[in-house]
C-alpha cells in the first residue's frame, strides 16, 4: 500500500526554477576567494590588518565571543554600549544603535520608523534590504528615478495632492553599491527639511569618504531629521551595522523595533573590532589617500585603454557588458589571469546591464591595479 504522497515530486518546483536560472545564465554558486582582491568591500584593508587582529585577540580576554541573548535581556555588554557611544561621537550623531548586519539594520529602520500615513520615497536603485523593508512596513511606498531630485519632488507633490499629510521618509544610498555613483544629498536634504526625514545608507562610503572616513553625509549628521546607516562589514573590516540619529529615534527603535528586540545581540567582539576601526581611521589617514590613488590610477588607465567603457570615479567601478552569459565568461577569463573580479547579473542589477563589478581596495597594489586595466583591455569583448 502506497503511503500518502508517495510518488509526488515535492522538489519539482525548485528544480524547475534552478534550471530556468541556469538557462538564463543566472544560476549562482558559492565560490571561494582566489586571486588578487578586486571584489570585496574591504576597501581600506582593515579586515586582516594587524591592528584589528590584535584588538580582537585582546578582546577575547575581556568580552564573551557571543552575546547569548537579546540586548534587552542579558545580551547587553559594556563594550557594545561603549562602542555605540564612541561611534555616535565619531559620526556626529546624538546616538547610535548596533545591529548584526547592514541588511537587517536597513530593514529594521524602514519597518519601524515610517508610520501609517507617511510616505516612504525610495531611489529606484536602493538596496534590496530597503525594498524588502518597504514591503513589510507601514508607510505608503513610492519610487523616484535614480538620482533625480526633481522627480522625487514631483512624487511628493502628487502624494500631497492626493491628501498625503504625514511625513516623507526619503531613503537613499550615499554611494550606490552596484554603480559607484553618489546621491545628491544636499538637494535631497532640502526636500527632507520641507517634508520629513532623510535616511542615508552610508554602507559603501563609511571609511572611504569624508573627514577621517565619516562618510558622504558627515555634514548632515546630528540633524533631528537625518538617520544614517554605517556598516561595520565593509571598509571598517568587521561585521554588523550601526544606525545613527536623534536620541528619541534610537530610543524608539529600542522600544518598537522587532528585528532589534527579538534578535540575539551582535558578538561583543565586533564592538571591540569597531572601536579599533574608528581609532585606525583617525590614526592612519594614508589609507584613504592610497585608495583615492588607486581610484585615480584605474580611471586614468581605463580612459586610455578602453575609453568606450565609462568608470564611476569611486572605488566601485561597474563595467557594463550587457548579456549575462558574456558577462560571466569575461569574469572567468579575468579570474583565470589571477584577478578576483566577479560578474553581477539581474536581479541585482537591471535586466540587460550585467556587469563586472571592480572593487578597488588596499588588498591590491598600484601595480596590480594597472595590470588589471591592461588585462581588461586585452580581454574586453567586441560588443
Amino acid at each position: 500500500m502506497k503511503k500518502k504522497g508517495q510518488g509526488v515530486d515535492r522538489l519539482a518546483f525548485y528544480r524547475r526554477d534552478l534550471a530556468a536560472l541556469a538557462g538564463e545564465a543566472r544560476l549562482r554558486s558559492l565560490n571561494p576567494r582566489r586571486g588578487i582582491d578586486f571584489s570585496s568591500n574591504d576597501y581600506i584593508g582593515l579586515a586582516q590588518s594587524p591592528r584589528m587582529v590584535a584588538a580582537v585577540r585582546r578582546g577575547l580576554d575581556a568580552a564573551p565571543v557571543g552575546a547569548a541573548g537579546s540586548r534587552l535581556l542579558r545580551g547587553e555588554t559594556e563594550v557594545q554600549a561603549r562602542f555605540e557611544a564612541e561611534a555616535a561621537r565619531f559620526f556626529g550623531a546624538e546616538a547610535a544603535l548596533g545591529f548584526g548586519g547592514g541588511y537587517v539594520a536597513n530593514f529594521a529602520v524602514i519597518t519601524t520608523l515610517p508610520q501609517r500615513g507617511d510616505l516612504l520615497l525610495m531611489d529606484a536603485l536602493s538596496h534590496a534590504s530597503t525594498h524588502e523593508g518597504a514591503r513589510a512596513g507601514r508607510a505608503e511606498v513610492a519610487i523616484f528615478r535614480h538620482g533625480d531630485v526633481g522627480h522625487a519632488e514631483d512624487v511628493i507633490t502628487q502624494w500631497r495632492g492626493r491628501g498625503g499629510a504625514g511625513a516623507v521618509w526619503i531613503a537613499v544610498e550615499s554611494l550606490y553599491s552596484m554603480d559607484g555613483d553618489r546621491a545628491p544629498l544636499d538637494d535631497l536634504m532640502g526636500l527632507a527639511d520641507r517634508h520629513g526625514f532623510l535616511m542615508v545608507d552610508e554602507a559603501h562610503a563609511t571609511g572611504v569618504f569624508g573627514p577621517e572616513g565619516r562618510g558622504l553625509a558627515h555634514h548632515l549628521e546630528g540633524r533631528e531629521n537625518v538617520v544614517t546607516l554605517h556598516t561595520l562589514g565593509k571598509a571598517l573590516g568587521g561585521s554588523g551595522a550601526l544606525i545613527c540619529g536623534a536620541r528619541v529615534l534610537i530610543d524608539f527603535l529600542v522600544n518598537r523595533c522587532r528585528p532589534f528586540i527579538f534578535a540575539t545581540a551582535p558578538s561583543p567582539l565586533m564592538a571591540v573590532a569597531g572601536l579599533e576601526s574608528l581609532a585606525i581611521l583617525r590614526d592612519e589617514p594614508w589609507r584613504q589617500a592610497t585608495l583615492a590613488g588607486h581610484v585615480a590610477d584605474f580611471g586614468a588607465e581605463m580612459a586610455r585603454r578602453l575609453p568606450q567603457v565609462p568608470v564611476s570615479g569611486s572605488q566601485i567601478v561597474p563595467l557594463i557588458v550587457g548579456p549575462n552569459a558574456q558577462t560571466m565568461a569575461l569574469a572567468a577569463a579575468v579570474q583565470a589571469r589571477g584577478f578576483d573580479v566577479r560578474g553581477i547579473r539581474p536581479p541585482t542589477v537591471p535586466q540587460g546591464t550585467a556587469r563586472l563589478r571592480v572593487s578597488l581596495t588596499l588588498n591590491a597594489t598600484r601595480a596590480e591595479v594597472i595590470r588589471l586595466a591592461e588585462t581588461l583591455e586585452e580581454l574586453w569583448p567586441d560588443l
